[in-house]
């Protein structure tokens, strides 16, 4: 669309989607994530029970860990335990009322996707399929922000690992959690970023924000941040927003590549998808799982988790 006139329909909506229910939470708040970005006041994703009983699951291990290790208040602490376990026990969706009505619907067949889509510089509306901006030349590349998780750092290291020598890009890589970093560098993959010259920040927004480190002056710049207005991440700076797949690419190519190169590389990502885009779970993790196995939860908590189950019996 062109800027002029251009109206935000989605300023102030709730999002509801659908069609999507095996993702795992951590990839749908990817989406639910960016709703923000486009100023709406809410989002929710459909999921089927599975992804969120494994994501649960992992938080309840999590969070004993976390009272074992002294963070926050414990009766705090053990409020979510209870209100998560009470859940766990008749795990129960809320879904949309039969024929509900909205605002608009949209209707996207992921069928008709047949390769990459980003963001043009510098507007998160201007939205380009790769064939249409391939070959362009790429100085920095970003991969971090709320938009990524652990799986997206796996993926561009194993990538990375086939490179041979550094990078002709400058690469950032900044993971969202401290937790995500400790992880990846347990599986070895800090040490590839190493290796091919990545500079990795500390864990948090970094080069997103445009507060903690910045590109290069009128560099251009593939990065998988939320957004791409002028100034936002260099004075200057054209940036492309785009997946953190297509922006590993991009840093060992030099430039965004073809659709037929992506798809070399996607071939390669896809071979070990299962292992790569494994969610961080808590509680399959041997240091978290020993630190909560023995956690006392508190005199009242069998209280607590009695008034969630009942609670949640009388929705």
């Amino acid at each position: 669309m062109e800027k002029k006139g251009k109206k935000n329909v989605f300023n102030g909506r709730i999002l509801e989607i659908e069609g999507l229910p095996d993702l795992t939470c951590g990839q749908a708040f990817e989406l639910s994530d960016a709703s923000a970005e486009r100023s709406a006041a809410g989002c929710t994703i459909k999921l089927n029970k599975e992804p969120i009983i494994e994501y649960l699951t992992s938080n309840v291990t999590l969070l004993k860990w976390m009272i074992a290790e002294g963070y926050g208040d414990k009766r705090t602490i053990a409020r979510r335990i209870a209100k998560m376990e009470a859940w766990l026990r008749d795990p129960q969706l809320l879904e949309a009322d039969a024929g509900a009505t909205y605002a608009a619907e949209i209707h996207i067949n992921l069928e008709d996707i047949k390769e990459p889509i980003l963001c043009a510089p510098n507007d998160p509306d201007d939205a380009r399929l790769l064939s249409e901006v391939q070959g362009k030349k790429i100085d920095e590349v970003f991969i971090g922000s709320c938009m990524t998780n652990i799986g997206h750092f796996r993926a561009a290291g194993k990538l990375l690992s086939k490179y041979e020598g550094q990078l002709p890009t400058r690469l950032w890589i900044a993971p969202p959690t401290r937790m995500d970093e400790t992880q990846l560098v347990a599986e070895g993959y800090y040490s590839t970023y190493g290796k091919v010259g990545a500079r990795t920040e500390m864990p948090g927004c970094s080069l997103c924000m445009g507060n903690q480190a910045r590109v290069a002056d009128k560099s251009t710049v593939v990065s998988t941040s939320t957004r791409n207005f002028p100034n936002r991440l260099g004075k200057g700076a054209d940036v492309f927003l785009a997946s953190a797949e297509l922006a590993a690419v991009a840093a060992i190519e030099g430039k965004l590549p073809t659709v037929s190169e992506y798809n070399k590389y996607a071939v390669e990502i896809n071979k070990t998808a299962a292992d790569t885009f494994r969610y961080l779970n808590f509680d399959k993790l041997p240091d978290f799982v020993a630190t909560s196995k023995d956690v006392d939860l508190g005199s009242d908590y069998e209280s607590l988790f009695q008034k969630e189950v009942a609670r949640l019996k009388a929705l």
